[in-house]
């Protein structure tokens, strides 16, 4: 078949400028009849040929497909089936038959078998589609994984991501949380994969979901929708989405003091480019986000309580396991039973109407504080020595400044020995009256355990009876207070 410009010159050459058909033809290249051909149509013509007979075809072709239907089942997608493998068995069995016609038909077969994607229609505050992404991120000069939660409207584009320390159900489910806020309401359907976080069970085409799943539906009101087992590309847009993220807002790798900060300024960098993005049809998708947010269903009146809580035990330590990580208590709380609130950056313990909280850690780490021992350190000078440099960058100053002042002048072990007093000091009186007396100590260089004085007792602490409230004595002994006693209690027979 000839090109266009070829077509254009040879019908250019004749009509135009008078030229035979023999001349072009020869100074073509071409046939007589091909330059005739092209005076009577302007555009190239391809040749037709008349489908030949495949006999070796013919005879392969049945065994070929035998073969396909009986390995096909026995295949991975690293040990597939290929065109030389199928050559190797048909040339064992005795068949003649070229590589070439093997190639074709695994290239038919194989076009066959793809899936063909349907055009979808999106409707205003349908539907949302959810996702993780795993990104990388840098916090205090260090790489760090962390899970990028991404929230997106199919109608107008606009979307919300967090940033996540674990994949979890925690993280899950405070996702939609900050979602759901951050877009002023709920869509009516959200599509998933088949997460963990989401779905405990599949039977078939139906979905068990999990009980912390099904709180979350059950507050805001959405249906659950799920992409195909093994077909993430049920949600595309989510998909495509999070890549082009990841691409263009996290390159080069973002840095900053914590996730919270890196998300928030994302979440800004995404609004900013939102501002400017269009659709396929030329439509602002700022103004598709002004016609879906009305239509979005409304709020519950309090966000879902996303922190899980677990009953644990205390141990003899006044230590608690959640989720294999380790956990300090008030050192009264030991050998009791506890309730752990498992939220997205905190553990929250609760016994005894008291509660502390810690920061989340990961599996195996542990997570002391060491004046939840206080009373236990009053009593045990050598346990006080082996803690103590973590024990004093807890109280801060002026104990550091006494520390070293002490066990300069006395050694550790005497200088533990004091400090276990003034921590039983500390326990009983509280810090605010005890840090004066520390600080007037220190100024004046007193370094021994009887140098310094006990923190004054407040008037207003000190029991008085009710019958001795009102009077006022100027000067006494202790006999005086018996008998004044005496006195006011056989009044009040």
């Amino acid at each position: 078949m000839l090109r266009m410009d070829q077509v254009h010159v040879i019908r250019h050459k004749i009509l135009r400028e008078g030229a035979s058909v023999r001349q072009v033809a020869r100074e073509l290249g071409l046939s007589r009849n091909t330059v005739s051909k092209y005076l009577d149509q302007s555009v190239p013509v391809r040749r037709t040929y008349r489908r030949r007979q495949r006999p070796i075809w013919a005879q392969v072709q049945s065994r070929l497909e035998e073969l396909v239907a009986e390995w096909e089942p026995r295949t991975t997608a690293k040990q597939r089936l290929t065109g030389v493998r199928l050559y190797r068995a048909l040339v064992e069995e005795g068949h003649q038959v070229g590589l070439t016609t093997i190639y074709q038909y695994l290239r038919e077969h194989r076009r066959r078998r793809l899936e063909v994607y349907v055009p979808l229609v999106h409707r205003v505050g349908d539907e949302a589609q959810v996702d993780f992404f795993e990104v990388t991120v840098e916090l205090d000069g260090q790489w760090h994984k962390a899970w990028k939660f991404l929230l997106r409207l199919m109608y107008s584009g606009r979307e919300f991501v967090w940033l996540y320390q674990r994949c979890d159900t925690i993280a899950f489910l405070d996702g939609h949380v900050r979602a759901f806020a951050y877009l002023g309401g709920v869509p009516r359907r959200c599509i998933y994969d088949n997460l963990p976080a989401a779905v405990r069970k599949i039977v078939g085409i139906e979905r068990k979901l999990t009980k912390r799943f099904e709180a979350l539906v059950s507050h805001y009101l959405f249906e659950p929708c799920f992409a195909r087992v093994g077909e993430g590309h049920d949600k595309g847009g989510v998909e495509s989405r999070g890549k082009g993220i990841r691409l263009q807002h996290m390159t080069p790798v973002p840095r900053g003091e914590s996730l919270t900060a890196i998300a928030q300024r994302l979440i800004a960098d995404l609004e900013r480019a939102f501002a400017e993005r269009r659709n396929p049809e030329g439509r602002s998708l700022a103004e598709l986000w002004n016609e879906e947010q009305p239509q979005l269903l409304l709020l519950p009146a309090a966000p879902l309580e996303v922190s899980q809580p677990v009953t644990v035990e205390i141990s003899s330590r006044a230590l608690v396991r959640v989720e294999g990580a380790w956990y300090s208590t008030p050192s009264r709380w030991a050998r009791l039973r506890a309730t752990a609130f498992i939220g997205v950056e905190e553990i929250r313990l609760v016994c005894m109407g008291e509660s502390v909280v810690h920061p989340r850690v990961g599996f195996g780490r542990r997570r002391v504080v060491y004046r939840h021992y206080l009373p236990e350190l009053a009593r045990k000078p050598q346990a006080v020595r082996q803690v103590a440099p973590e024990l004093l960058a807890e109280l801060g100053e002026p104990w550091g400044s006494l520390w070293q002042l002490l066990t300069a002048t006395h050694g550790q072990l005497e200088a533990a020995r004091v400090l276990a007093k003034l921590l039983g000091t500390l326990e009983e009186h509280g810090e605010e009256r005890l840090r004066p007396v520390l600080e007037a100590a220190l100024a004046h260089q007193q370094a021994g355990v009887r140098a310094i004085p006990s923190p004054p007792v407040s008037p207003e602490s000190i029991m008085v009876p009710e019958g001795l409230a009102n009077i006022v004595i100027e000067a006494a002994k202790a006999t005086d207070y018996d008998h004044l006693l005496l006195t006011n209690g056989e009044a009040h027979e």
